[in-house]
């Protein structure tokens, strides 16, 4: 029997539709404090807001370089320590592709590290964007990710042309070294996929299906 109560434990509660209002952040908030997920995952320009509401009650997770990661470096550090001010609790930083493209891997290690100084002790979350990668590109990705001063690899952003493979979880599971976790995203559309890719080796879930599914069964989730 899935164990809807640890799914939830590992999921980033997300809402990042550029076209999101305060009422509709509001209830990503409540019921992530609700169905006690690991976090709600929402704009920059909420987190401010979103603290103040929440207080201590629950994580705030905030993306920079979002989504397209070619910000310049210095961008991606001052939009993480603006995060940082206002409150944001975890940080999910999207890498320059077109570097990865390039061959530039030593650039996107001092770039993380650059950023998850900047994140002042706070969680920094890589987002590598798997579906734009060769399975070659992934593979270094995990090298680089691996020997960074970051805590997570991520797969993907929900805004390119895929999300979180199976297949990719397993790629990650077998490269990631030295303590480094894991957070698949993106299409994450069924309890059965939550429960898959956490056994895959997944630490943390990006979506906002899982809790919809959950109220949608009922208050006691089940199905």
């Amino acid at each position: 029997m899935t164990d809807i109560k640890s799914i939830l434990g590992k999921v980033d509660h997300t809402l990042l539709a550029q076209g999101a209002t305060w009422d509709e952040i509001r209830v990503i908030l409540d019921d992530a404090i609700k169905y006690g997920c690991a976090s709600a995952c929402i704009p920059p320009s909420y987190v401010k807001r979103a603290k103040e509401y929440t207080g201590d009650r629950l994580r705030i997770c905030t993306v920079i370089g979002f989504p397209n990661g070619s910000s310049t470096t210095a961008v991606k550090c001052f939009e993480a320590e603006d995060a940082v001010n206002n409150g944001a609790d975890e940080i999910d930083m999207v890498i320059n592709i077109g570097w990865v493209k390039d061959k530039r891997y030593d650039d996107i290690l001092s770039e993380i590290n650059a950023v998850k100084k900047s994140c002042d002790g706070r969680l920094l979350k890589v987002i590598i964007e798997t579906c734009l990668l060769t399975d070659e590109e992934k593979i270094r990705m995990c090298g680089v990710v691996s020997d960074s001063d970051a805590d997570y690899i991520k797969t993907s952003t929900g805004f390119s042309t895929g999300g979180a493979t199976k297949d990719d979880i397993r790629l990650f599971a077998q490269h990631m070294k030295n303590g480094k976790k894991i957070k698949a995203a993106g299409g994450i559309a069924s309890i059965g996929d939550a429960a898959e890719f956490i056994a895959l080796g997944a630490e943390r879930l990006g979506t906002s299906r899982i809790v919809k599914l959950i109220k949608g069964a009922g208050e006691d989730g089940s199905y």
